[in-house]
Parts: C-alpha cells; sequence; structure tokens
C-alpha cells in the first residue's frame, strides 16, 4: 500500500509561512514516495471557524501548487464518527462529565497554587483541579438531565493503567530531539478533554478516528505537538486502532523567535502574495527546495 499524508488546517484564520511549510513537505514527501496526499478541514469549532478561512485555505494551497485527493474531509460532517469512539470509550469506564465552568476552573486552580505550584501540561495549561471524577452516578445524572453545561474527560490514570507501556516510531525528532522509539507520557496531561455536551469530539479525539478512517499512515506535523502524540497514541491503543508513524517537523519562527500563530497575526499566505511573492518564494522562505 502506498503511504498516505495528510495536511489538516483549521479554518479559523489564513494560513501563513508555517502552515506553508507542512503542507508543501507533505506533499513533497507524498509525490517523493509515490504516496498520496489529503486535505482534511478541521472545523469543529463553530465558533472560530468561518466559510470564508476555508475558501481561503483553498485558495492558498492551489496557488502554491499543492493537489490533494478529493473529496476533502470536513470534521463537521462527521460528528457521528467521532461519538462512536467516544461512546466505546465510556463504555471501558474510561470518560466521565466535569460540569466546572472555566472560570470555577481557574479559581481552583488559584486556590490550590497557595499552597504551592499547580501542574500543568506541556502547553502551559493547568491541569484540571476538580473532583468530578468522584460523583456517584446518580450524582451525574441529575445534573446532566438538569441540562447543566459538561465536558467529557478522559480518566487518564485508569486509561494509561490499561493500555500499559506504549511507544511510538518518531522519525523527525521533537523539542530536545527525541527521536526513534517514543515511550508515551500521557499523564503529564491530566483528564484531557474528548468532548463538551454540545460537542461530542475534541482535537485529540477527532484526530485520531480522522486518521484511522482515512488512512493516513505518515502523520508530519509541527514539532508543537510532539507531546500531544502520547495522548493520540494512548487513545489509538484504547479504541483498537492502527499506530501511524509520526513525524514532526521544525517550526517556522518569527523575529522575535516565536512560533507563527494565527493568534498573533502572522502575515498571511495572501498577503505575501499581494505583495508579489511567488509560490518559488515561499518554497524559500521556508527551506524548502524548488518543486522542479
Amino acid at each position: 500500500m502506498p503511504p498516505v499524508f495528510r495536511f489538516a488546517p483549521s479554518p479559523n484564520g489564513y494560513l501563513h509561512l508555517g502552515h506553508a511549510y507542512s503542507a508543501l513537505l507533505n506533499f513533497d514527501l507524498a509525490r517523493q514516495s509515490g504516496g498520496r496526499f489529503l486535505l482534511r478541514i478541521e472545523d469543529i469549532d463553530p465558533a472560530r471557524c468561518r466559510p470564508e478561512f476555508e475558501a481561503a485555505i483553498y485558495e492558498d494551497m492551489a496557488w502554491l501548487g499543492v493537489h490533494w485527493e478529493q473529496a476533502v474531509r470536513r470534521q463537521s460532517e462527521h460528528i457521528a464518527d467521532y461519538r462512536c469512539a467516544l461512546n466505546k470509550l465510556a463504555r471501558l469506564g474510561l470518560v466521565y462529565p466535569s460540569f466546572e465552568s472555566r472560570a470555577e476552573i481557574a479559581r481552583l486552580v488559584a486556590e490550590r497554587e497557595r499552597q504551592g505550584p499547580w501542574p500543568r501540561d506541556p502547553d502551559g495549561a493547568p491541569l484540571y483541579p476538580g473532583a468530578a471524577k468522584q460523583l456517584s452516578e446518580a450524582e451525574r445524572a441529575q445534573l446532566m438531565a438538569s441540562g447543566a453545561p459538561y465536558a467529557l474527560r478522559l480518566d487518564m490514570a485508569a486509561a494509561a493503567a490499561r493500555a500499559g507501556q506504549i511507544s511510538w516510531t518518531e522519525q523527525g525528532e521533537g523539542p530536545a530531539g527525541e527521536t526513534g522509539r517514543i515511550f508515551t507520557r500521557p499523564q503529564v496531561w491530566g483528564d484531557v478533554i474528548l468532548g463538551r455536551k454540545e460537542t461530542p469530539t475534541s482535537y485529540h479525539l477527532s484526530v485520531v478516528v480522522d486518521d484511522t478512517i482515512q488512512g493516513v499512515s505518515e502523520v508530519v506535523r509541527g514539532r508543537d505537538l510532539f507531546h500531544a502524540s502520547s495522548v493520540h497514541v494512548l487513545l489509538q491503543r484504547l479504541l483498537g486502532l492502527p499506530l501511524p508513524i509520526y513525524r514532526h517537523h521544525c517550526l517556522i519562527m518569527d523575529e522575535a523567535g516565536h512560533k507563527l500563530s494565527k493568534s498573533t497575526q502572522a502575515t498571511g499566505l495572501r498577503e505575501l502574495r499581494a505583495a508579489g511573492a511567488t509560490p518559488a518564494d515561499i518554497r524559500r522562505m521556508v527551506g524548502l527546495p524548488s518543486s522542479g
């Protein structure tokens, strides 16, 4: 079977040079290996994803000379797939609802930190500090029946114990140069959210379901997602899904040494194009060879 690569942007802003590097790298690797290249639109967040950003993704990709197989998988059209996976984890007793608001969680973290530092995940967010796991089934059912909003969390201790020691094959490298066989450390993420009342999925859950359904065999993505692979490999093991090969690539930085981000209004490809840049210029700017 030929290898399968994918590029999976979220339509919550315009693509920048960091996206261009990842898309072009995946496209080049697919061509060089005689593999397939897929485009996926990760649009499960209706509050931030907008049609004009999705249209711009197609426009920017075509301008770069990147061609993808049809049809494009849009996550918002496949909620049933994620619900099925979430239900499987729930049947294993690995999912529980938590009912605290973001403000309440921030207050609980502040209370804990009066006694010392509270642990944080690799992205810097505090681990879940609540006690929802201790609620009885009757208490949970009552709260859910009342219409209270909730998040569905993975019981990380139980999940890690069930999965045992697992690893993935890393063909790129992590932030500290990690490569080769990497043993997972999902516990550093705490009880991650797998879904919410209004949307029965999250990035962690949907990405592993999508990669399996699309037959993705090579996950090539930014080094900022290296540590998240521990959660993804754990979910793959729990759900009985195949493990792809992972390759985490370097990030494109701005002049201050920070990762390019939509949230910081990094210069978009459309702006560079309007200023006269060519696809060859973009390849040169991100350190990739000419497409030939």
